[in-house]
């Protein structure tokens, strides 16, 4: 396809931190055909104490900064945005626009119709937002603005069926707007055990228990602590890493004092893939989740994982097979880990399943592909004007 002929894509997210939806559009980015597709990425800035993905991953490719796009809601920051996207839907001509997170999804969305250049409306529903993020009031006036969102937009993409169940409960959208996309990871190389600790200054001989993710209080970073307290009462010699941060780092660290010589906070690692290597356990203690990218990528790494049964957790881990599921119970997420980390072959059973499942469902390849199809589909169901719209501009 001409250069000129590209399907033009315009990628909105409020901010690229460390997390799921940073790890795919950069994915994404970095692997769409360029010669079929011109993806350019919209974004403001990331908050101070959160990780930024592109710092951490050093990515080179083009951003588009917008102005006023972070994520605190500010009426001046966001109409400032709104006319700043409009003005660029303008010039770029987009025959798709695509947004991600809740800000970017309502300021995209609403910018497509007022720049009136034609494009499709996909936005993506990374996680179960309808629980565990808003008070009672903001859950509804958030379901209100996302029915009248819905009719702005040609697909619904979810990273799970339950996300998608759960939206069409709620009646934001229509059956036939959705689609299903898991995430997609691309793993870095995986070190060996031996070297994972070293780097990590972790004894060689001690058990091992990985928290990886934002420490932020929908992830219950405190409910890892009490298992690490809980887990210690049965296994005095294990040792717990934190690899990540956020608004609750001093408090995690106040809450593990009296373990602090067990404890080891790591913050934000560009080589997660050490982490997953030295764990002989990854614990995810989330009151609510999406599709969890942590426990996709320690699948791929072979480490067997424990989590709470929320969200789309179980469409990652196979209950008993790749990990073990629990309730939010910080008794039972312990007595699961210690089942783990008392028996070694049953670990080494479920971490390579665990490897097998996640790299066959959960691969960049795939992602890329299921994306730019979606794409296609959008441009043929639109009408092939869309694709000549803007050209010699």
């Amino acid at each position: 396809m001409k250069p000129d002929g590209r399907i033009r894509v315009m990628e909105i997210i409020a901010r690229m931190n460390v997390g799921g939806p940073a790890t795919q559009v950069s994915g994404l980015h970095e692997r769409l055909d360029r010669e079929e597709f011109d993806h350019r990425l919209y974004t403001g800035h990331v908050d101070g104490h959160e990780g930024d993905h592109l710092l951490l991953h050093d990515v080179r490719e083009p951003v588009h900064r917008v102005p006023g796009l972070g994520r605190p809601v500010d009426p001046g920051d966001d109409y400032r945005a709104l006319f700043w996207l409009v003005s660029a839907m303008r010039a770029f001509r987009p025959h798709i626009v695509h947004t991600r997170t809740a800000k970017a999804g309502a300021l995209g969305r609403v910018a497509a119709r007022l720049s009136r250049v034609g494009s499709a409306r996909v936005h993506v529903f990374h996680g179960h937002l309808l629980h565990g993020y808003f008070s009672p009031v903001r859950r509804g006036l958030y379901v209100g603005s996302e029915r009248v969102l819905a009719s702005m937009s040609d697909r619904l993409v979810t990273v799970g069926s339950r996300v998608r169940d759960e939206l069409l409960q709620a009646g934001i959208g229509r059956p036939e707007q959705y689609v299903v996309i898991p995430p997609g990871v691309r793993p870095g190389p995986v070190p060996d055990r031996g070297a994972a600790r070293a780097a990590l200054g972790i004894p060689q001989d001690a058990p091992v228990v990985a928290y990886v993710g934002r420490l932020t209080q929908v992830k219950r970073p405190d409910r890892f602590v009490a298992v690490a307290h809980a887990v210690l009462g049965r296994i005095p010699g294990c040792h717990f890493v934190v690899c990540g941060g956020g608004e609750l780092d001093r408090q995690v660290e106040r809450d593990a004092e009296t373990i602090r010589d067990s404890f080891h906070l790591l913050g934000w690692r560009r080589d997660v893939e050490t982490v997953y290597a030295a764990a002989d356990v990854v614990l995810l203690t989330s009151d609510n989740e999406g599709t969890p990218l942590t426990l996709v990528e320690a699948g791929m790494a072979g480490t067997p994982v424990v989590s709470t049964r929320v969200g789309s957790v179980a469409e990652v881990v196979r209950d008993g097979h790749t990990g073990l599921l629990s309730s939010t119970d910080p008794d039972e997420l312990a007595a699961h880990t210690v089942r783990l980390l008392s028996d070694p072959g049953l670990a080494r059973r479920m971490g390579g399943a665990a490897r097998d499942w996640t790299t066959c469902a959960f691969s960049l390849d795939r992602l890329v592909a299921d994306t730019e199809h979606l794409y296609r589909s959008l441009c043929e169901a639109r009408g092939r004007h869309l694709l000549t719209q803007g050209n010699g501009r």
